[in-house]
């Protein structure tokens, strides 16, 4: 039993060591290109279990998945974290931003708006995110990095305008719905970087994933009591495809995907990372193409090169500097 408990310890002072270390230099990268294709990927699930739910309730059985299985891994050892006297106070803002504010935004803005508009407003979230640390974290931006991101975002709208008609119309409200996603990506990302400063990764997620949970699953009762139908609100996971979404969406694309995302922002400038978030909608494509047959052109492939020269471009300053 002794040699068990020393062996354990050993071990969790390796991986304790090993999070503290600085990684290889392409590893933050690899985090955040792995992030971009489970959330691509996640389109479909979601797509298929919002036959069954409304958006709240999806939100809000994503998040007590994620938040459970989080937890699962902190209480058998797993993983570690250790909130005491960290002061919790900007971790819970962080939390209200990301996972919360951003997916009200996206999820009602794309209810309110075309899929066009909300993927052009949605692809400029690298552009908030590059402006806000250059004011906040007064992160320099070679001109490389800026035609990179540039050139990652023109991708988006390529992609996105040869999918539907680019109309805007009149949907007030939704766009302004999608502004508050972009907004809020660009808020994530600084306060994730300050975050890093005195959390682990694991710690930021743990947050994230209970404030997701407690806060969606809120707004879902709500609405399923005004609907009448409080009593069925987990009805939908008689439903196989219900379950598949819950169990990707939340403990693949919700703690895997955001314990990596957080991982490259803590070892990657925020301006480096951004082109990143792009990647996602090359994925999306890709799996419409591969999963719903949607079709695929020189339009499509031009956008998603811009798209890749725009990641690329943006970490190749950093690694020649």
């Amino acid at each position: 039993m002794k040699l068990n408990v020393k062996v354990n310890t050993n071990l969790n002072q390796v991986a304790a060591s090993a999070l503290r270390a600085k990684p290889a230099p392409l590893l933050p990268l690899v985090a955040g290109m792995t992030t971009a294709v489970i959330w691509g990927i996640s389109f479909l699930f979601t797509k298929d279990a919002l036959n069954y739910t409304f958006p709240a309730q999806i939100l809000g059985l994503r998040f007590a998945a994620a938040a459970l299985t989080i937890t699962f891994l902190v209480a058998f050892g797993i993983v570690k974290i250790n909130l005491r006297g960290k002061g919790l106070g900007s971790l819970l803002v962080l939390s209200f931003v990301q996972p919360f504010l951003y997916f009200i935004g996206e999820t009602w803005g794309v209810k309110w708006t075309t899929a066009s508009e909300a993927g052009m407003i949605v692809g400029l979230a690298p552009v908030a995110i590059a402006l806000m640390a250059s004011i906040f974290l007064h992160e320099r931006m070679r001109p490389l990095q800026i035609v990179s991101i540039g050139c990652s975002v023109l991708g988006v709208f390529v992609i996105v305008g040869a999918q539907g008609q680019l109309s805007w119309g009149e949907h007030l409200l939704g766009v302004s719905a999608l502004f508050v996603a972009v907004i809020s990506t660009g808020v994530y990302s600084i306060l994730s970087k300050k975050s890093s400063q005195r959390f682990t990764p694991v710690e930021i997620t743990y947050v994230m994933m209970w404030m997701g949970a407690v806060l969606f699953n809120l707004i879902g009762l709500a609405q399923a009591a005004r609907q009448g139908r409080l009593l069925g609100y987990l009805a939908p996971l008689q439903h196989s495809a219900v379950v598949m979404a819950v169990l990707y969406l939340g403990v693949l694309s919700s703690v895997g995907a955001f314990f990596l995302f957080n991982y490259a922002l803590s070892h990657l400038s925020v301006t480096q990372s951004a082109p990143l978030i792009n990647l996602t909608t090359v994925v999306s494509v890709a799996g419409g193409v591969v999963f719903q047959h949607d079709p695929f052109g020189w339009v499509e492939a031009a956008g998603a090169l811009l798209i890749i020269l725009g990641v690329w471009g943006t970490n190749y300053v950093r690694r020649s500097c």
